[in-house]
């Protein structure tokens, strides 16, 4: 970051007195409240300041005020709350600005927690001040923190243990940070300088190793090289390529439309180990009549090298409301010339190749050494179930379930005896005074909250799984009770035993 230096000497200062204060999330939230936190994750922070004002000085109050809030504190406050890094060496960090009786942060340091399959960990992420604290839009090579899309990615992230690891487009260097959790070695790239040194300023603070950062774009800065699991919350966003229209380094790569997307997944499959996996989020445009997931399906088609591809669109947005989302996203507010001007530029763009939405969702592609068995792509719109440690967890079961019941024939997967899982429930619904039900659904309480519409047969065989009895065995006697062909309810039941055995319904 300009004007910073990193002395790892003051380091450790740094984070014995962040440590002394208590500048975690949970002290923050008791600090000023659940209501103004939440206020402030919408980019209000008045709610926040006037329940500082109610309460009694401290380093945790001082250090809120300046660095999460944006504010600037007096001299001695910042002193007493930074007793060993001091004011000067905050200064020789390139945390603030310093004035005669006045500190100003000169960039954004805050607690992030979060849960794992590792554990809890609470760590601190520094990053550019937000349009909050600057009071005007973003500048170009705005060093994002933990957004919403970091927030996403980190808990897609495949929890498996591994020995290599690629961060691309790291920016503050969060994906790294969780990616050092389970891999031995993680390799962080990015376009920007700025965002390597705050990166390197993150791992140092909060004592990450095994992370090497490098400079380029895309995959130059791996070149011949290949990892087990590749992450990135790459520049994805769709920008005009037009002179006025800021060109974010943490969001805009630099393409027309979703090339960077598609270059992504054409080319990723040349870093992946054998079984190594990438994911990613991305948007796909719709153009004309076209369906965006087919795009990407294009895409997947066109690598290479073979990858297995599970796509799932989380959300599509129509060609106006996207453009008024990044617009926002810059600092460029409704209702102001400038706002008409880009909002204009976006819509002559999309106009160029007849995109009326775009989709936004994550990918994970996997390279296989022989013909793809994995081609799933889907629309997975509205809310998810309920993932204490992120859906990470879910996707490598759910991995390791399709590669199970896809390497099994009809025969030996009807010998299999898979049990239930612990957040599956089912619901009837009758008719007033019906014997029968009218409808049976098996819904998911984790993962991404699934509900499967199930027959009579199915739920019975469902019920049945509780890994005494194999699954021939099982459609067997439901024949008989129900006194249908066995052979013809075995034909419509070992298919969707697969299904639920991918999403985790049943565990073999």
């Amino acid at each position: 970051m300009k004007g910073m230096s990193e002395p790892a000497d003051r380091i450790p200062d740094l984070r014995a007195d962040l440590i002394a204060a208590g500048l975690t999330v949970d002290r923050l939230t008791g600090l000023w409240g659940q209501e103004a936190a939440e206020a402030l994750h919408r980019g209000q922070r008045v709610p926040a300041e006037r329940a500082l004002a109610r309460r009694e000085p401290s380093a945790l109050a001082t250090l809120a005020r300046l660095f999460v809030l944006g504010r600037p504190v007096a001299r001695v406050e910042a002193e007493t709350a930074l007793p060993r890094l001091g004011v000067g060496g905050a200064q020789a960090l390139g945390l603030v600005a310093a004035a005669a009786d006045t500190v100003t942060a000169a960039v954004d340091l805050r607690p992030y927690s979060f849960v794992d399959a590792a554990g809890p960990a609470d760590w601190w992420i520094v990053s550019d001040l937000g349009e909050l604290a600057l009071g005007h839009a973003l500048p170009e090579d705005h060093v994002l923190g933990v957004g919403g899309a970091s927030l996403t990615l980190s808990g897609l992230m495949l929890q498996r243990t591994v020995d290599s690891a690629l961060d691309l487009g790291t920016g503050c260097g969060i994906q790294a940070m969780h990616a050092a959790r389970h891999a031995r070695r993680v390799v962080a790239t990015d376009i920007s300088e700025r965002a390597l040194r705050l990166a390197a300023l993150n791992l140092a603070l909060n004592e990450i190793d095994g992370v090497e950062l490098r400079l380029g774009s895309m995959f130059d800065p791996v070149a011949g090289e290949r990892f087990d699991h590749i992450v990135s919350n790459p520049p994805f966003v769709i920008t005009p390529r037009t002179e006025g229209v800021p060109a974010y380094e943490y969001r805009d790569g630099g393409m027309v439309g979703d090339g960077l997307v598609a270059s992504f997944v054409r080319g990723c499959a040349e870093h992946l180990t054998e079984g190594g996996v990438a994911q990613l989020l991305g948007n796909w445009e719709y153009r004309g009549a076209g369906d965006g997931l087919e795009r990407v399906r294009e895409w997947v088609d066109a690598s290479p090298e073979p990858l297995d591809a599970w796509v799932i669109e989380r959300d599509v947005e129509d060609d106006i409301r996207y453009a008024e989302t990044w617009i926002r996203d810059g600092g460029t507010r409704p209702g102001t010339p400038d706002f008409e001007r880009l909002l204009g530029a976006w819509l002559d763009d999309f106009a160029e190749r007849d995109v009326r939405s775009v989709g936004f969702g994550y990918l994970l592609l996997r390279r296989t050494a022989g013909v793809p068995t994995l081609r799933r792509f889907e629309r997975l719109h509205g809310s998810l179930g309920a993932n204490e440690a992120g859906l990470g967890v879910h996707l490598g079961e759910a991995l390791a379930a399709h590669d199970l019941q896809a390497a099994l024939d009809d025969d030996a997967l009807a010998r299999l005896r898979p049990v239930v899982s612990g957040d599956v429930t089912e619901e009837r619904h009758l008719w007033p005074g019906a014997d029968a039900p009218t409808a049976i659904l098996l819904r998911q309480g984790g993962g991404f909250g699934r509900v499967v519409s199930a027959d009579t047969g199915l739920a019975a065989l469902v019920g049945a799984c509780d890994g005494e009895l194999a699954v021939g065995a099982i459609v067997a006697a439901l024949a008989q009770l129900l006194e249908v062909d066995e052979l013809a309810l075995r034909a419509d039941l070992l298919p969707a035993t697969r299904a639920l055995l991918t999403d985790c319904f049943l565990r073999a």
